[in-house]
């Protein structure tokens, strides 16, 4: 498949000339696409960090453009860039044999985390199958690695991840990825709904299994990345609307870190299909 090539020959480029690409590129798609340019506006402004807009104009590119190597580079490369901090506390949770679930945001190269904690214990990761099937033999190919199962953003990848949970696995979510109609609940994210899923809240009081914190901060000129582990320290009681709120505070502490890095571009407060909109559904979480 062409695409499948083109990323493979890319990968072969130094991450440096990459994320100088990306760079380029994040600067050229917000200057010629009006939507992209507001929606970004719109959210870093909401967040609070207009002060980063041009830092972050320019780590959205590189977020797009190091993807070459992040999945189609020799694993070993690929795990030669990543500088791991604060394994400790994984390793700590990890050794309770209860299972651990893995929470990482759209923050710095979120991509590269799965490969990472897979180097260390088989790790089952929940994706959402792309909606055009040309890009399914480069999205789902380039993410199999060893110790790394794939799991479907279906009911039957919800069952194989409760499977490793209860077998005392790891399993790895993107917190802040908007669900399908049914998987979620509407929930403050830096003040405005935002359609928010339920699944780690319910995993968690399924299995007793803990929820990790986890992120990739990417260094200037292609200097690799620092990966950092925290453990979550809010409150997931009953309700559903203020565990997601719970999780959202959590990713909003993560972001503070380096919001440079948040993939403000996400359309994060999107509606979607069959949802009905935040303001005629539910009253506000409760504030953490």
């Amino acid at each position: 498949m062409i695409l499948v090539t083109f990323f493979r020959l890319l990968s072969h480029l130094p991450l440096s000339l990459l994320h100088a690409l990306g760079a380029l590129v994040g600067r050229l798609v917000y200057r010629y696409s009006a939507g992209y340019r507001q929606r970004l506006h719109d959210n870093i402004g909401r967040a609070g960090y207009s002060a980063d807009l041009p830092a972050a104009i320019r780590e959205s590119g590189k977020n797009i453009v190091e993807l070459p190597f992040i999945w189609c580079a020799a694993p070993a490369r690929v795990l030669a860039t990543a500088r791991v901090e604060n394994w400790e506390a994984a390793q700590a949770v990890i050794d309770q044999g209860r299972g651990v679930i893995f929470l990482t945001p759209h923050l710095g190269c979120f991509e590269i985390i799965a490969q990472v904690i897979a180097a260390r214990l088989p790790l089952t990761a929940l994706y959402r199958p792309p909606r055009k099937d040309m890009l399914k033999p480069l999205i789902e190919g380039a993410r199999q690695r060893h110790n790394l199962i794939l799991a479907p953003a279906n009911l039957r990848g919800v069952r194989t991840l409760l499977k490793a949970l209860k077998a005392g696995g790891a399993i790895g979510l993107l917190p802040d990825q908007v669900p399908q109609d049914g998987e979620g609940v509407w929930a403050d994210f830096f003040g405005k709904k935002a359609y928010t899923m339920t699944l780690p809240a319910k995993l968690h009081r399924m299995t007793g299994a803990p929820l990790l914190l986890s992120y990739a901060e990417r260094l200037p000129e292609g200097g690799g990345y620092v990966i950092r582990f925290a453990a979550f320290d809010g409150d997931l009681n009953d309700d559903p609307r203020q565990q997601a709120r719970a999780i959202n505070a959590a990713m909003e502490r993560l972001i503070a870190h380096c919001p440079a890095q948040y993939f403000w571009s996400y359309n994060r407060y999107k509606t979607p299909s069959g949802v009905a909109p935040a303001a005629t559904t539910e009253p506000d979480a409760s504030s953490l």
